[in-house]
């Protein structure tokens, strides 16, 4: 009798995990290696440092809306954990990640950029992913489940077991690479569905700094947030724009030429100084660090991420930044400006599509 009960148990739970879209099918093992380190296995993901890829989508050398050199697929190879994105409407009904806006700076549909992500995640079993996804337009929470679920991200995608979670409340790494929910996707407005619940408020979870500056010292003040600061992860916006003047405009722009100092791991400036000053500030590291170009520095975003979780650097060969380059085999969009990203204001000036549409085709030399 009691071995009939249990194969009758055992019988409903795999159907449930079948069936259900928000549990993995994936067989349990026991994770030995976690986002590269076996020492990350045990960690709770609210007390692991990962680098960020501001603005993933925007790829171009030489484009003054560009913020990275290169695609998500080497992105994410080269060491970047959390893609963040500026999802807009389209004429055609689909999601799009645009730049500030779809006539600026165009890379395509979120459902292409999700398949790559879930191409590279199938083949690398042993890491957790973020998606940091800034609904411009506000769109439904609807519009971006049904693309997680074509694309089949929606087995693998993490939900929360309460909302919001402490820091100390989410599950260690290797948990959730046993479990095969090893993908976490934040949204910063409109994620409260009930219906999806793997798409997780941003802010109830997640303070930010300031983002867009054109202060090298990189303030750590808390810039945004819905929710007690004191029990959340938070994320440093660490890029640096500079202003460029098109036909007397003043046009913010990544400081490319600052990129050595901004993203290296000491001085002045640097990745490493404003997580440090932020570690005085609030006793704990950053959990997300937003860059540009990450592979500026020759890797030095991701050992600021191992010194701060506590491992070896380390040393895996990333790709080489791309410097006065009139094309890039890693682009995807399309562009005729370059603006600032405006994240969350769900607007676009007509000043700036006026400045985007005067720039034109413009390239950096």
């Amino acid at each position: 009798m009691l071995f009939s009960s249990l194969s009758a148990q055992a019988a409903l739970l795999s159907l449930f995990a079948v069936t259900s879209p928000y549990v993995s099918a994936t067989p349990l093992k026991r994770a030995s290696v976690c986002n590269g380190y076996s020492e990350l296995c045990s960690r709770s993901f609210g007390n692991v440092t990962f680098v960020g890829a501001h603005d993933s989508y925007a790829v171009g050398a030489t484009n003054l809306a560009a913020n990275q050199d290169y695609n998500v697929t080497q992105q994410l190879t080269d060491g970047i954990r959390m893609l963040q994105n500026q999802a807009h409407s389209a004429s055609d009904g689909s999601i799009h990640l645009c730049h500030t806006d779809c006539l600026l700076y165009d890379a395509g549909t979120l459902q292409d950029y999700l398949t790559s992500v879930k191409s590279w995640m199938d083949a690398n079993p042993n890491e957790v992913v973020s998606i940091l996804l800034v609904n411009i337009n506000n769109l439904a929470a609807s519009s971006f489940g049904s693309v997680f679920q074509s694309t089949g991200l929606v087995p693998m995608s993490y939900v929360p077991t309460s909302t919001p979670m402490t820091t100390s409340q989410w599950p260690s790494l290797g948990s959730m690479i046993d479990a095969g929910t090893r993908l976490v996707t934040f949204m910063d407005n409109g994620a409260n569905d009930t219906n999806f619940p793997f798409l997780i408020p941003e802010f109830g979870n997640i303070w930010e700094t300031a983002f867009d500056v054109t202060d090298p010292s990189f303030s750590c003040a808390i810039n945004r947030s819905q929710g007690d600061t004191s029990q959340q992860m938070y994320l440093i916006n660490h890029f640096l724009d500079a202003t460029t003047d098109i036909a007397g405009f003043g046009v913010p722009a990544p400081a490319k030429d600052q990129l050595n100092v901004t993203n290296a791991q000491s001085g002045p400036g640097s990745l490493g100084q404003q997580a440090a000053d932020c570690i005085a500030q609030y006793s704990a590291p950053p959990n997300f660090m937003l860059v540009d170009f990450y592979e500026y520095g020759q890797g030095s975003v991701f050992d600021v991420a191992a010194n701060l979780n506590g491992v070896a650097a380390p040393t895996n060969s990333i790709a080489p930044p791309i410097i006065n380059a009139t094309s890039s085999s890693s682009s995807s969009g399309s562009s005729s400006g370059a603006l600032t990203d405006f994240r969350g204001s769900g607007r676009v000036t007509g000043l700036a599509l006026f400045t985007g549409f005067l720039v034109g085709i413009w390239t950096v030399s």
